[in-house]
């Protein structure tokens, strides 16, 4: 299933995309006499996981059979998009995972995941403006796979390890670089307002299958920038989630950032680093997530 969140009248609201469009969950439930039957928001989505994901496919199945015209069914280009997880608890982002990318830098290969964090400021949906700070002049794009966790999880298996994931998204974890070398602590360059686009689906686990066999890709103003695949990585996703779940508890909802392919401007030659300029439209693609575009603007 392919779940979105869109803004009406100021508030986030729950969506299912469907080849006959995408189905506003709540407006759908009143007509269709299943209000209090389903849940009406992404978290109590993944809270809930797999009775939830049920429920939602009884109302889809219901409303396909209804009018075509009903008001519930919207246009997808109408939307206003949120992110596709509105509130985690926690957004942990894994560094220099991708083997050539971390050649691309000259950084070692690390022999445990590196870990930092971004908070929820720099959440927002497909679509939206995300503004060039004026304090940095090398804003920098990085495409990634994101592990939405379903589960409450701690101590786990790497066997077990994706039973706790809900599902997965899209996400563009831009950096600034200039802030980000300014110390050896990383947050500062990642965690600008706007700086983690997700979405525009959180498609679930059973949809993805095998989450590091996965085309992912960046392109700018269309030119392809990142064209790799998720079987890149060094720590893989159940290493990650494993990893993560030793040190501390994982709750529904939480994001972990898998890291970016090679191709990001930091790893060209300096006489060839243009960073992202107001105006450049920058799109990340990953292979059954589908791809969120956002436009960079000057503050």
């Amino acid at each position: 299933m392919k779940l979105l969140t869109f803004i009406e009248n100021g508030e986030y609201k729950l969506g299912i995309k469907t080849d006959l469009g995408v189905l506003d969950v709540a407006s759908s439930a009143r007509e269709l006499g299943m209000a209090g039957k389903v849940p009406t928001d992404v978290h109590s989505v993944i809270a809930e996981g797999k009775p939830a994901v049920e429920a939602l496919s009884r109302l889809a199945e219901k409303a396909s059979s209804a009018a075509r015209a009903s008001s519930y069914w919207l246009e997808e280009d109408s939307l206003n998009y949120g992110p596709c997880v509105t509130n985690p608890q926690k957004i942990i982002c894994i560094g220099l995972n991708y083997r050539r990318h971390a050649e691309e830098t000259n950084a070692a290969i690390p022999e445990y995941p590196i870990l930092f964090n971004k908070f929820n400021n720099t959440l927002t949906g497909h679509g939206h403006d995300v503004p060039l700070p004026r304090v940095s002049s090398k804003v920098d794009y990085e495409a990634e796979l994101a592990i939405v966790i379903g589960k409450q999880a701690k101590y786990l298996s790497e066997e077990n390890a994706l039973d706790h994931v809900f599902g997965y998204c899209c996400v563009n974890d831009i950096s600034a670089r200039d802030l980000q070398m300014r110390s050896q602590q990383w947050l500062l360059g990642k965690s600008c307002d706007g700086f983690s686009p997700l979405g525009p689906y959180l498609v679930t686990a059973d949809e993805v299958g095998d989450p590091n066999n996965l085309a992912i890709q960046t392109t700018v103003n269309g030119e392809i920038r990142q064209n790799s695949n998720t079987s890149d990585m060094i720590f893989h996703c159940r290493e990650i989630v494993n990893y993560v779940s030793q040190h501390m508890t994982l709750l529904p909802g939480d994001i972990i950032l898998t890291g970016t392919p090679e191709g990001v401007v930091l790893g060209y030659p300096p006489e060839k680093q243009v960073y992202l300029q107001d105006g450049d439209m920058v799109t990340i693609s990953i292979e059954k997530l589908g791809s969120i575009t956002n436009r960079m603007v000057k503050e």
